[in-house]
Order: structure tokens, then sequence, then C-alpha cells
């Protein structure tokens, strides 16, 4: 993924300029497809779910997503950039 080309950089503009959860929610509906949004959420989810140490099948069973997309998300968030861990520790504070 190249980060560095002009439409990557406006896009994280535009994320950043976001200031409220209503900004947020029109934004990303607007952008993202319903699904997107909900295989998005499913991910952050499991994400989360991860991170409290709960088993792939209770995760698997809770979100809908497959073993391979769990296991996916446990590889990014223990050996990716730390963007699941940094947000899932704002989050809890």
């Amino acid at each position: 993924m190249d980060w560095n080309t002009p439409q990557s950089k406006r896009l994280i503009q535009a994320v950043l300029s976001l200031k409220t959860s209503d900004e947020a929610r029109r934004f990303l509906r607007d952008l993202l497809t319903k699904e997107e949004i909900s295989e998005f959420s499913k991910r952050f989810q499991t994400a989360e779910m991860l991170s409290k140490q709960q088993p792939y099948s209770v995760i698997e069973k809770k979100t809908g997503l497959s073993s391979t997309t769990v296991a996916r998300v446990a590889h990014w968030l223990h050996k990716g950039r730390g963007g699941y861990g940094m947000v899932l520790r704002r989050l809890a504070n």
C-alpha cells in the first residue's frame, strides 16, 4: 500500500478533518457501502475481542467472520503497524 500517493494523502486529510461522530458517520456512509461499513465494524469488533483474549471460535460465531478474517485481524493487531492497538488504548481511556 502506497500511502504517499496524492489520493491517499488527501483521504487521510479528509479523515483528520472530521470533528464529531455525526460528521464521521456522514462521511463514512458517503464513502463506503453499507456492506463495507458492516465488514469494517466487524473487523474492529474482532480486534477488540482479540485484545480481550477471546477465542477465535467465539469471535467467529459473534461476528459471522471467517476464521481467515479473524486470523488476519489478529495478525495486524499483533504484528501490524500498531493502528488497532493505538485506537483500542485510546478508547479505553
